[in-house]
């Protein structure tokens, strides 16, 4: 039974879903009232989310998805790359999707804490990002290169520069998952990093559906910018490897 659930959407799906689950869940546990973790700052919340992309690639390996790329602006730029688009009505469906499921399970999680917690910009931020200085023109170009670095780097962990034979099995997650440390600590904090349209759209929409106490708007004039910046940097990273590389 279990195995005829295994497919491409599934993979994509699970993946997507454990990645929001651990990252999500460790922002929860970093900024809601009587956490254990509260207050463990931005290091905590970027390893973490390292370890929530690692999980969910091989989750999502292990469930359907040879590519696992957990991110519409990923499916896009590869799309670009091979010039074959038919992935895109099947990944990123299931990509949102997911992450609105680990969106919805961090919420079940920290139950108890919603109502403990006064601030309701902390309870936004635990579902999507939330810009440290709103300047939209400013934001964008942060989400744009953050996702053009994502893209770049991850074209060539995957080159036959660096691994002419192939990578180690199992290794490429391990790496991918060290590179978003990376641009996390480096990058993120500017806007939080999404670097991925599904990331923050799928819990941003959760956070608005859902019966949190205390919460505010979900913030939709914002929405826009986690969404673009993501698939133009990503694209844009594209464009530049079919060119020049």
């Amino acid at each position: 039974m279990l195995h005829s659930l295994v497919s491409p959407f599934m993979g994509e799906f699970m993946g997507t879903m454990v990645m929001i689950l651990l990252g999500d869940g460790v922002v929860a546990g970093v900024l809601l009232k009587r956490s254990k973790a509260e207050g463990a700052g931005w290091l905590t919340i970027t390893t973490a989310w390292g370890v929530a992309v690692f999980a969910g690639i091989v989750t999502s390996t292990a469930w359907g998805s040879s590519d696992a790329h957990l991110n519409p602006a990923i499916t896009v730029a590869a799309a670009i790359i091979s010039g074959d688009t038919h992935k895109l009505a099947i990944y990123i469906p299931a990509q949102i999707l997911g992450a609105m499921a680990g969106a919805l399970i961090v919420w079940v999680l920290y139950l108890p804490h919603w109502s403990l917690t006064e601030d309701a910009d902390a309870k936004l931020g635990c579902f999507c990002t939330i810009p440290a200085v709103r300047k939209l023109s400013a934001n964008l170009a942060a989400e744009l290169i953050g996702a053009f670095v994502l893209f770049l780097v991850i074209s060539a962990i995957l080159s036959k520069a660096l691994a002419p034979a192939g990578l180690a099995l199992g290794l490429a997650p391990f790496l991918v998952g060290f590179l978003v440390w990376g641009i996390g600590m480096s990058l993120g904090g500017v806007t939080g990093y999404a670097i991925n349209p599904a990331r923050d759209f799928g819990p941003r929409l959760v956070h608005a559906l859902l019966p949190i106490a205390g919460k505010r708007d979900a913030d939709w004039g914002y929405a826009w910018v986690p969404i673009l910046g993501p698939i133009l940097g990503a694209a844009l990273a594209a464009t530049f490897i079919r060119i020049f590389a």
